[in-house]
C-alpha cells in the first residue's frame, strides 16, 4: 500500500474543507475585506511555494525545501508593519515575505523566491547561493538556518536605531522603525536567544529605546522535540520589561489584529514586545523529514483543522467577502501561476565557477581604501596633531581611536570598560570624556551581545570598532562572526554589509598572569572564516596605521576586520637593552602615502642574505632580538613581520624567501593548527623549495606563572632553529 503524499492530503483537505464552509453574513469588526482577501493571496502563495519546492526537490532539480505550511499566519505581522521596518526573519516566514512584498510596487516575490529554491544566479539575493528570504527592497535582512543567531543582530540594530536618532544622523532605515524578528519556539530555548532577550531588556531598563518586536511562531516541535505545552507563555509573558502578545495562528481577525496593537505599542514606546503565534507545522521539518516516524497519524491529521489557510478562507466566505468557489478559485489561480514559474526558473542560470560563488567575498577596492585613510586623518587639524615621537602601541591604537572618532561621527567604540576605565589595558583612556558616552561606551558583560551590537550598528550605516576584553573570550561568541558576520554579504551579494573593525586584546607572553583565558593564542577558528581580515599589529607604528586600514576597509569594501592586539607589548617601550626606547615609535601621519598599509602587506626589518625569518605578534621582538646575536656569530638574517595573517602577505614572503633562500617561521601560537602550517603550505604552493622549518608554541592551553614558558616559544628555540637551519652548530647559541 502506498503511502500518500502529506502535500496532497493537505492540498485535497484544505479543498475539502473549503467546499463544506456554510455562507451566511458575519461581522468583521474593524477588519476590512480587503485585508483579508491581500492575506489570503499572501497565504496561499507561501503554501503552493511549499508545494512546488518539493516537487522541485522530488525531481532532483530544487534544493532547498524547509517551508512555511502552517506558519503562514505570520502573513498578518507583516500587514501590521511598514515596509519600511527591518525584518529578521526565520525559514519558515513565507507568508511575511509574499504580504511585505505586495506593499511595494514592482516586486516578484515568487520568481525570487523560486530562483533561490533552484539555486539560479539569478536570485536577486543570494545570487544561488542559499534560498533565502531577504530583500534590500523589502527591508528583509537574509538569514540562512536560523537558529536564535540572528537574536543579537536584531538586537543591535534595534539599538541602532535609537542611537541614529540620539545622535542626529540618517541611517539605513528611518529613526522610528520597528524591528522585527521571528523565530520558532525550539529557539526560544537556545542560549543565544536568552542571552540577546536579556541585552534587550537590560537596555531597555536603563532608558535605552530598543524598538524590538520579538515574534516566536509556536508549532510545539523543533524538529521531533516537543515543546512542552505552555513554556513559552509561562516562561515570557510575565518578564519583566517585555510587553506581552498572542494570538491564534488559524484566527486571521485576531492575528491581524493583535500583530498591529503589537506593533503600534514597539513603535510608540520603543520598547521590546514578545508577540507568540500560536501555530502548526505541516509537512514535516524538511523535505527528508518524515514525521509520522516520531508522531501519530491520528495527531497529524488533527492539526489540519488549525490550518492558517482555512482559518482566512473560513473568514472570507462566512463574512460574505465572496464565495467557496471564488476562494478556490483564488487558490488554484494562485497554485497555476506558481506552477508555471518554478518550470521557467529551471531555464535560468546557475553560478558556474569558484569565482562566481565567491564574488560576495573578495571585493577589494585598494584606492579607494588608501583614500579613505587619508580622510579619516583629516578628523583632526594639523596644529592639534603634534610630532609624537615616542608612543608605545597602546599609545599608537588610542591615538588612531581619537583620530577616528573626530574624523566620523558615525564611528562608535564600545565594549566592556572601554569607557569610564579606559580598557583593562588603558587603551581607549580619554576617548569617553573627549567624545562623550553616545559614541564611547561600556556594554554589559557578553561577547555575544557586544558582537550584536556592532553587526546592528553596521546595518544602520555606522562603524562599529568594538572591542573583546582576551581572544578566549571571543570564542565564546565565534557564531556571530562566522554565521552571522562573516555570511551577511555572501548571501546578499553586498546588497547587506558588515562593516565591522572588531579589536580583541591577544596572545600571551604575560609572564604566567592570568592563566589561560588571559593567555590565549588559539587564532585558527578566526583565520579560516571566509573573507574575514585578520590583523596583527606588534610595533606601534604598524598598529596605527593597520587599524585605519581596517576601518577604510570595512567602510568601502564591507569588510570584516579583526585587529589582534598583543597584551605584552602594548606597554613595551625597550626591545635590546633596558632603558633603549627602541620599541617606541613615531606617530604615523596618515595623510601622508608612506605610511599606508595596505591590507595583506608585510614588512621586513633588515636586509640580511643567509636567512628569513618569518613572524608576527610577539615572536617580532624575539626574532629582531634572535636575529642581532645571529649577526654576532656572522649569521645575517632578515626579519619579516607579516602583519595580516588573513590574508597572509604571500608575495611579501616569496621574496623574503627567495632573497635569502632558507626560511625559519617564528610561530608563537600552537602548532597544530596555528598560523605556521598556513605559511609553510604558502611557500610551497609557491614553489620555493630551499629549506624551511618552523618553530612554535606547544600543543596546550597556557598555564598560570612560571610553568607558562615550559609551553611558549621562546628565544632559545628560535636561535637553536636558526642556526641548524644555516648549518651552524647550535650547542653554544646563548
Amino acid at each position: 500500500m502506498s503511502v500518500a503524499d502529506p502535500a496532497d492530503e493537505l492540498d485535497r483537505h484544505f479543498r475539502e474543507a473549503v467546499a463544506a464552509l456554510p455562507t451566511h453574513q458575519h461581522f468583521l469588526g474593524h477588519v476590512e475585506a480587503q485585508e483579508l482577501h491581500q492575506l489570503f493571496a499572501a497565504q496561499a502563495g507561501s503554501r503552493h511555494l511549499d508545494f512546488a519546492a518539493r516537487r522541485l526537490g522530488a525531481r532532483g532539480l530544487g534544493f532547498y525545501s524547509i517551508g512555511s505550511a502552517g506558519h503562514e499566519s505570520n502573513a498578518a505581522v507583516a500587514a501590521a508593519l511598514r515596509p519600511t521596518d527591518p525584518a529578521l526573519l526565520h525559514y519558515r516566514s513565507g507568508g511575511f515575505y509574499l504580504r511585505r512584498a505586495a506593499q511595494v510596487p514592482g516586486q516578484d516575490p515568487v520568481r525570487d523566491v523560486l530562483l533561490g529554491v533552484v539555486a539560479s544566479a539569478e536570485e536577486p539575493m543570494a545570487g544561488g547561493r542559499h534560498k533565502v528570504f531577504g530583500s534590500h527592497e523589502l527591508s528583509v535582512v537574509p538569514q540562512t538556518s536560523t537558529i536564535s543567531s540572528h537574536l543579537p543582530r536584531a538586537v543591535g540594530l534595534a539599538f541602532a536605531l535609537g542611537r541614529t536618532q540620539r545622535l542626529g544622523l540618517s541611517g539605513t532605515w528611518p529613526a522610528d522603525s520597528v524591528v522585527v524578528c521571528s523565530f520558532g519556539d525550539a529557539s526560544v530555548n537556545h542560549s543565544t536567544f536568552t542571552g540577546a532577550v536579556n541585552a534587550a531588556l537590560h537596555s531597555a531598563y536603563q532608558g535605552v529605546p530598543v524598538p524590538l518586536l520579538l515574534v516566536c511562531e509556536d508549532n510545539g516541535l523543533g524538529i521531533s522535540v516537543r515543546t512542552p505545552r505552555g513554556w513559552v507563555e509561562t516562561t515570557y509573558r510575565d518578564r519583566g520589561g517585555l510587553a506581552w502578545f498572542a494570538a491564534d495562528g488559524s484566527d486571521p481577525v485576531e492575528c491581524l489584529d493583535v500583530s498591529a496593537r503589537a506593533a503600534d505599542w514597539v513603535r510608540s514606546h520603543r520598547r521590546p514586545a514578545f508577540l507568540h503565534l500560536r501555530t502548526v507545522r505541516y509537512l514535516g521539518h524538511a523535505g527528508s523529514d518524515v514525521e509520522s516516524g516520531y508522531r501519530p497519524r491520528a495527531e497529524i491529521l488533527a492539526d489540519y483543522a488549525r490550518d492558517p489557510l482555512l482559518g482566512t478562507a473560513r473568514m472570507l466566505v462566512a463574512s460574505g467577502a465572496c464565495s467557496d468557489d471564488e476562494v478556490l478559485a483564488t487558490y488554484d489561480r494562485i497554485g497555476g501561476e506558481v506552477a508555471r514559474v518554478a518550470e521557467e526558473v529551471l531555464e535560468r542560470p546557475r553560478l558556474r565557477t569558484a569565482a562566481e560563488v565567491m564574488a560576495p567575498i573578495a571585493t577589494e577596492h585598494r584606492e579607494q581604501a588608501a583614500r579613505r585613510v587619508r580622510e579619516l586623518g583629516d578628523g583632526e587639524p594639523v596644529e592639534d596633531r603634534p610630532a609624537l615621537e615616542g608612543l608605545t602601541l597602546a599609545q599608537a591604537v588610542n591615538r588612531s581611536l581619537a583620530e577616528l572618532l573626530a574624523a566620523d561621527d558615525r564611528v562608535l567604540v564600545f565594549g566592556q570598560d572601554v569607557g569610564r576605565k579606559g580598557g583593562v589595558y588603558g587603551v581607549t583612556r580619554g576617548l569617553r570624556r573627549r567624545f562623550g558616552g553616545t559614541r564611547v561606551f561600556d556594554t554589559l558583560l557578553d561577547e555575544q551581545s557586544i558582537l550584536g551590537t556592532a553587526l546592528g550598528l553596521g546595518l544602520q550605516g555606522f562603524t562599529p570598532l568594538p572591542e573583546v576584553q582576551y581572544l578566549a573570550y571571543l570564542h565564546n561568541a565565534a557564531d556571530q562572526l562566522r554565521g552571522e558576520a562573516a555570511t551577511l554579504g555572501f548571501f546578499s551579494r553586498g546588497a547587506y554589509r558588515n562593516p565591522l573593525v572588531l579589536r580583541v586584546a591577544s596572545y600571551a607572553y604575560q609572564k604566567g598572569f592570568g592563566g589561560h583565558f588571559h593567555n590565549d593564542d588559539s587564532v585558527a577558528a578566526l583565520r579560516d572564516i571566509p573573507g574575514v581580515v585578520v590583523a596583527s599589529p606588534a610595533r606601534p607604528d604598524d598598529a596605527a596605521a593597520m587599524l585605519r586600514t581596517c576601518v577604510a576597509a570595512a567602510e568601502v569594501d564591507g569588510r570584516v576586520c579583526l585587529f589582534l592586539e598583543p597584551i605584552a607589548l602594548y606597554h613595551r617601550r625597550d626591545l635590546y637593552d633596558a632603558g633603549d626606547g627602541r620599541w617606541l615609535a613615531p606617530y604615523p601621519d596618515p595623510r601622508d602615502p608612506a605610511t599606508h598599509v595596505p591590507v595583506g602587506s608585510a614588512r621586513v626589518h633588515g636586509d640580511g642574505s643567509d636567512l628569513a625569518m618569518v613572524t608576527f605578534g610577539n615572536g617580532l621582538a624575539m626574532s629582531l632580538r634572535v636575529a642581532r646575536r645571529l649577526a654576532a656569530r656572522g649569521v645575517k638574517a632578515r626579519v619579516l613581520d607579516l602583519r595580516w595573517l588573513t590574508p597572509l602577505p604571500r608575495e611579501d614572503l616569496l621574496s623574503a624567501a627567495e632573497a635569502t633562500g632558507r626560511v625559519l617561521v617564528v610561530d608563537e601560537t600552537r602548532r597544530s593548527g596555528g598560523v605556521s602550517e598556513s605559511v609553510v603550505a604558502a611557500l610551497v604552493d609557491s614553489g620555493f623549495r630551499g629549506p624551511a622549518a618552523r618553530v612554535t608554541s606547544e600543543d596546550s592551553f597556557v598555564p598560570l606563572g612560571a610553568a607558562a614558558g615550559l609551553v611558549l616559544l621562546d628565544e632559545a628555540t628560535i636561535e637553536q632553529a636558526a642556526l641548524e637551519l644555516v648549518g651552524q652548530d647550535p650547542g653554544t647559541a646563548t
